[in-house]
């Protein structure tokens, strides 16, 4: 691991923002190897050097990975200047690591989604070649049938150039507003909202519950984040 300035290793570790440590530095509140430090640019090695602020040890990561059950009316983006975006729920101690999401869900969609700054782990999750799947739960205005599924293992016609490839639709309920979960291997632009619409229907709510094999944390509310854990991590590095 590389040797990099105090400052950037505590603002990389959560502690807050390259204005804020700095601050934190210069109240003597920081100790390297048990000794004050008060100089921001001062050099440590990651790997080996101990800090501690406030008398508590600090874990520096390299990368973060957080699951967010996002919650409709927010955008996958890390700034927008109109909409409140996923980067603005997350907590403080997360502001300041330049997290970015992994794809997108659509502004009215709800559930999984991944956050993190490791842009090969994001590259292996949204690689067409992966083909990482995505189960949605859907609630579809209109009666889904046995020859809706056919279609969607067919794959769907969405315009001239493009048929998605076969997807997977289960029926938990089928009546004039039906209750269904459906898995995809893309990620085109409303694509699931699309495939309904080419077999006369209409998405009327939308939740990702899985990547992979990655479920939505039932225990998350709606704009809540939590880190993943290690064996959640797994899933995507085998």
């Amino acid at each position: 691991m590389k040797n990099m300035r105090l400052d950037r290793f505590l603002s990389n570790s959560g502690i807050g923002s390259r204005k804020e440590v700095k601050a934190i530095i210069k109240a003597q509140r920081v100790l390297v190897d048990d000794k004050i430090v008060k100089d921001p640019g001062f050099i440590i090695d990651p790997s080996k050097t101990k800090v501690m602020v406030d008398n508590q040890p600090v874990v520096y990561k390299k990368f973060y990975y957080l699951m967010l059950n996002k919650p409709a009316g927010v955008i996958s983006a890390t700034r927008d200047n109109l909409h409140q975006t996923v980067v603005d729920l997350l907590p403080p101690q997360y502001q300041h690591l330049s997290l970015f999401p992994v794809g997108r869900l659509d502004k009215d969609t709800e559930g999984l989604l991944i956050l993190t700054n490791d842009g090969k782990l994001a590259h292996r999750i949204l690689s067409p070649k992966k083909r990482v799947p995505k189960t949605y739960y859907a609630v579809i205005e209109g009666k889904v049938t046995f020859e809706d599924i056919q279609a969607f293992q067919r794959g769907i016609k969405l315009d001239e150039d493009f048929t998605t490839l076969p997807a997977q639709l289960t029926i938990l309920k089928s009546c004039d507003r039906s209750q269904v979960h459906v898995t995809i291997f893309e990620g085109k632009y409303h694509q699931v909202k699309r495939m309904f619409e080419a077999v006369d229907k209409k998405v009327v709510y939308l939740k990702r519950i899985s990547m992979g094999n990655l479920c939505l944390d039932q225990n998350l509310m709606p704009g809540q984040v939590r880190e993943l854990t290690q064996e959640e991590l797994n899933l995507f590095m085998e």
